[in-house]
């Protein structure tokens, strides 16, 4: 017998068809003798359109009632499936985040766990109990219903599986796994059958769609198993787990791109010591995440300084960032919504030289110039023109021979 937790996205749980065909799969799973807790999101579209009626009602929502709002979604998930398997004969129960419980710092829509009490759900589970758990949700040690940022039910699963010691996550999703870069963009991109935390942690934040970043962070920390897989067929997946020497040998992985990223630029600031901790310190104090940042070379006692944040936090940081530009007395805030990070990332880049070249003369051929470069380890980074997007990581695919081997 094993513990096994299952995550289940708002795709897979689309409609009362796909609920029901996520609880054959639970059934099967349980009816083959492991112990089952599972976790769900919002029917796909649903918290877009909570989203929708919060931006509706006011521009600026008040941060602990949106996280009120958001999380209902869940609710409605975790009981139509509990619902679903007491009819198949099974025993369920489904729980609330702030029921298990999750508990979260405060920061409102971006939420952090902290811990999770798993007393409750282990008495369940001794019981044969099939647990539905809510994902993306939490409660914060005032009470008040906190929410994990999108993605976050990756988060939830990967946490609880962490604290319940399970034998491994598995992530349904409407993909077959991870692949070298977004199907839909290159035909010709191969699954990939195992990658390591970093990678992953890399790909995620980067713009990759299949794993939230802290459900990978999560998984690293307490060495949990992922089993990235599509809940519409039977093929295994891609397994997210320790590097080992394969992993090491493979140059480049995968690309990612990031659409949801705008670039903020603050000319001719005074070039002088602090001043860039003026400019991002507001934001900090936001709880805006700063990504990309460029400074120029100083001309006649001032730079320019660049930088990107993501789109939901575009209007605030800008609005920000224009009271700061005032307060230091720079020339003015300029903004350009049409930009986006592509990425390239893999172990085997530690160990290799050449890889940044090989990037920038791909791009270079085609026409595309690069505005902004960030670099690790184990991945390299450029802004481009938004119009070049597609074929940037056409570009970039075939450069590094990711197509189907």
């Amino acid at each position: 017998m094993a513990l096994v937790v299952q995550k289940y996205g708002g795709t897979s749980m689309g409609s009362v068809e796909r609920i029901r065909n996520v609880a054959k799969r639970v059934a099967k799973t349980y009816d083959a003798g492991n112990d089952m807790v599972v976790v769900v999101s919002a029917m796909a579209g649903e918290t877009n359109k909570l989203v929708a009626l919060a931006n509706e009602v006011c521009e600026f929502p008040d941060t602990r009632e949106y996280d009120v709002l958001v999380a209902a979604g869940e609710q409605v998930s975790i009981a139509l499936l509990a619902m679903c398997l007491k009819a198949m004969g099974y025993k369920a129960k489904s729980y609330l985040g702030f029921q298990v419980p999750v508990l979260t710092d405060t920061s409102y829509s971006k939420a952090r766990i902290e811990s999770i009490d798993d007393k409750k759900m282990r008495a369940d589970l001794k019981e044969g109990t099939i647990l539905i758990v809510a994902g993306f949700q939490g409660v914060d040690e005032f009470g008040n219903v906190t929410t994990l940022g999108r993605g976050g039910s990756d988060t939830s699963a990967v946490a609880l599986a962490a604290a319940l010691k399970a034998d491994v996550c598995e992530i349904f999703t409407d993909v077959d796994g991870v692949y070298t870069t977004d199907p839909n963009i290159c035909k010709d991109a191969k699954k990939i059958e195992r990658i390591s935390y970093e990678e992953m942690l890399e790909l995620a934040s980067l713009g990759a769609k299949v794993l939230q970043i802290r459900s990978v962070e999560f998984a690293s920390k307490y060495n949990v198993d992922v089993h990235v897989r599509s809940s519409f067929n039977e093929n295994l997946g891609t397994m997210v787990t320790k590097e080992d020497k394969e992993m090491e040998a493979v140059l480049v992985s995968g690309i990612a791109y990031a659409k949801d990223e705008v670039k903020i630029a603050v000319m001719q600031v005074p070039d002088k010591p602090g001043i860039a901790a003026q400019i991002l310190s507001p934001l900090s104090d936001a709880n805006i995440s700063v990504d990309m940042i460029v400074q120029n070379v100083s001309e006649a006692g001032s730079t320019d300084f660049t930088f990107t944040v993501p789109q939901a936090d575009f209007k605030k940081a800008l609005s920000i960032t224009k009271e700061t530009a005032a307060a230091i007395h720079a020339k003015e805030v300029l903004s350009d919504e049409s930009v986006t990070k592509v990425s390239i990332v893999g172990l085997g880049m530690r160990s290799h030289a050449g890889v940044a070249t090989t990037m920038f003369q791909a791009l270079a051929k085609e026409g595309i110039n690069i505005q902004m470069i960030s670099t690790s380890e184990i991945k390299i980074s450029v802004v481009v023109d938004a119009k070049y997007t597609e074929l940037a990581v056409r570009v970039l695919h075939d450069a590094f021979g990711l197509a189907g081997k």
